[in-house]
């Protein structure tokens, strides 16, 4: 074989393989015949995994943290939730008495609600800095902290005087009821003072959402101006 014909064949076989490598649209690339902006632009369509956030937890208080809020604010704003139930309430009114500045909020640790998810996102992040404080026995945490200088203020429909004639300066505890059934009897025997909120409609009676919160900034209002 003349080296004319060698020539034209290797030079033949060149094309060919230099046709395969580079112009077969159904090779697989490689990472010879792929450029780098191409393999950085397949790693960027490769699926991206995060990892799932932390639960957050927020762990009750006892009454020993109680008894150290009381002698650091023995004129503060308290409250007090006799058997709230319902996980949307409570987050609500976290929210609120943070905003209002309260010192603590007091609970039963039996028939109430606790620190829940929903309550937590609800409360947009109030839960985790409003001291929660549940109790084994409401009614005797009500006597110490009276010991302690603090005045309680229940709602009831059986109150005596307009929320709005109450004077709410100084160390004070609001107390609410639960939905529906309101405060229990040794509850509202161990407050102060009863009084209610003025109701001009056709209900009886605001969701403990709302009246604390009626509550809570009628005492604000009060508390700014002495």
């Amino acid at each position: 074989m003349c080296s004319s014909t060698v020539a034209r064949q290797t030079s033949n076989l060149s094309d060919f393989f230099f046709t395969m490598k580079f112009n077969d649209r159904t090779a697989r690339p490689n990472k010879h015949t792929t450029r780098p902006d191409d393999r950085q632009r397949a790693k960027g369509n490769q699926p991206h995994f995060e990892k799932a956030p932390t639960k957050t937890v927020v762990r009750a208080l006892d009454e020993g943290a109680l008894q150290d809020i009381l002698e650091a604010q023995p004129q503060g704003l308290y409250l007090v939730l006799d058997c709230v139930q319902d996980p949307h309430n409570l987050g609500a009114i976290l929210r609120t008495a943070d905003g209002a500045g309260v010192a603590a909020v007091i609970t039963p640790k039996d028939k109430s609600v606790g620190i829940t998810e929903t309550v937590l996102r609800v409360s947009v992040g109030a839960a985790e800095k409003v001291p929660f404080v549940q109790v084994t026995n409401l009614a005797r945490t009500m006597k110490m902290m009276k010991e302690a200088g603090i005045w309680f203020v229940g709602t009831s429909d059986h109150g005596d005087r307009d929320l709005y004639a109450m004077d709410l300066k100084g160390g004070i505890a609001l107390v609410m009821g639960a939905e529906g059934d309101g405060m229990r009897r040794l509850t509202e025997e161990n407050c102060d003072f009863l009084i209610r909120i003025p109701m001009y409609g056709s209900v009886p009676c605001l969701n403990v959402s709302v009246a604390t919160g009626v509550c809570l900034y009628e005492a604000v209002r009060q508390r700014s101006i002495q």
